[in-house]
């Protein structure tokens, strides 16, 4: 993993993992994952995501989890008819090309405010937006082809990504504060 990241040190820096499971709680779990995963962060602040396991590869990028102003402004521009065209459309074009597109979470029913027969509904329940593409155990996987691979995935999707950044960007609420 961290030969792979070295060679996306464009999109770093990165923190990976840790390969630990919180097994406290959870009655006969692995206190080990199955897979490594890494994560980096853009200026405008879409995330980047690489992870390796035995069932292959899966690469993403996008705002996997929206903090609550950020999930306002996603909203709102999704509702413009404009802006939420342009978005509807970007995705489109990347569900075409191969990705999965997907969040952390999704409301079940319509977000307060808005018509169940919107038409962007379905981006409208999303409290996140990513792109991915998974590949299975590939024999390109232990070569440097790879780094191509990932760096494929980021580019073909930083439309999506130009779009979050420019009507969503990074939050502006202070962390939580989860020590105390």
């Amino acid at each position: 993993m961290e030969a792979v990241l070295a060679d996306l040190g464009e999109y770093g820096p990165f923190k990976i993992f840790r390969p630990y499971n919180d097994a406290r709680f959870a009655k006969g779990r692995s206190p080990y994952k199955e897979q490594i995963g890494a994560v980096g962060e853009t200026e405008g602040g879409s995330m980047v995501y690489v992870q390796f396991s035995a069932a292959g590869l899966m690469t993403g990028t996008g705002y996997y989890s929206m903090a609550t102003d950020q999930l306002e402004s996603f909203r709102r521009a999704v509702d413009d008819e404009h802006r939420g065209v342009e978005l509807a459309t970007i995705c489109a074009a990347l569900e075409q090309q191969g990705y999965s597109l997907g969040s952390m979470d999704e409301l079940k029913t319509v977000p307060r405010g808005y018509a169940k027969d919107h038409p962007r509904i379905d981006i409208l329940r999303r409290k996140g937006l990513i792109a991915t593409v998974a590949w299975g155990p590939e024999p390109w996987l232990h070569t440097t082809a790879v780094v191509t691979k990932i760096g494929d995935v980021w580019k073909g999707a930083a439309v999506m990504n130009d779009w979050l950044d420019t009507h969503v960007g990074p939050s502006q609420m202070p962390p939580p504060d989860w020590g105390r």
